[in-house]
């Protein structure tokens, strides 16, 4: 009885660190954060014409084109009163957030391995960059179309969103990012992956759709409950508490063992890199 109250007292410790941690060292770290944010800024838009302005339109144009093959060429209904072109584009949104960041951190280690080789280098924020730069593109993104499609008053919910979906995500993010590094094959795998989940996900049609033999996977797939949270918010459709339960619980599930094992990994990444 003695060792499990350890283990849950430990476990509790390690899920309050695993919490905290990431605010404190983005708060320790701040400037050289918000450095590496404007240098990634500038290698990705450095010689075009719009300049910074391409990374508020990338994820319109996306967008965009889905909307054209979905609503324009196959003309897709729902057979209920919710519009369709708004149902996908409040979930696409977010959806290419998630996307973006998780394949981001898949790589990352790998991408400043030049900069922590020459020179000591606080390697504990860098997950946090691909999660800080796509929360601040697609807050403003998703704020102006939620107030577009959803009514102005939920303008600052679709801005919240974004970064109730980061805090969400902070925990997979550190373990993506050592596991892309000591397992380089999943960064190959991961792309397929992805895509897979996105046609598992109530994105593209409401969730009473998916077949009932099928119906298990929006149960495991925490994204889907994402997407019920959000439709829910903006559009008033149905949701239910285990909406909130399976993703909280996995959130604070990972919290401690992903804190611990990038800590771990510290030592190792020098080597690896």
């Amino acid at each position: 009885m003695t060792t499990l109250f350890d283990f849950i007292l430990r476990y509790l410790r390690a899920t309050w660190l695993g919490f905290i941690g990431p605010f404190q060292d983005a708060y320790t770290h701040r400037y050289l954060l918000l450095l590496l944010i404007k240098r990634d800024i500038v290698n990705r838009t450095s010689g075009t014409w719009l300049g910074d302005i391409w990374l508020l339109i990338q994820p319109a144009l996306q967008i965009v084109g889905f909307w054209f093959l979905l609503d324009i060429v196959l003309k897709i209904k729902f057979p209920n009163k919710v519009p369709f072109v708004e149902y996908f584009l409040l979930g696409m949104l977010p959806w290419l957030f998630i996307s973006e960041v998780l394949s981001r951190c898949l790589t990352v280690l790998r991408e400043f391995g030049g900069l922590y080789q020459r020179a000591v280098f606080p390697i504990i924020i860098l997950p946090l960059l691909p999660l800080s730069l796509s929360a601040i593109l697609y807050s403003i993104v998703m704020a102006l179309v939620t107030g577009l499609l959803a009514g102005y008053e939920h303008t600052f919910s679709g801005f919240i969103l974004i970064y109730v979906i980061a805090l969400w995500m902070i925990p997979i993010c550190y373990l993506l990012a050592v596991i892309g590094l000591f397992l380089k094959d999943v960064a190959q795998l991961f792309p397929f992956l992805i895509t897979v989940t996105l046609y598992l996900t109530p994105i593209l049609y409401l969730p009473e759709l998916m077949p009932e033999p099928l119906q298990w996977i929006l149960v495991i797939n925490p994204i889907a409950d994402i997407m019920a949270l959000i439709h829910a918010l903006t559009q008033g459709l149905a949701w239910e508490w285990g909406n909130i339960v399976r993703p909280v619980g996995l959130w604070l599930l990972l919290l401690g063992p992903a804190w611990a094992i990038y800590h771990r990994a510290q030592p190792h990444i020098r080597e690896m890199l």
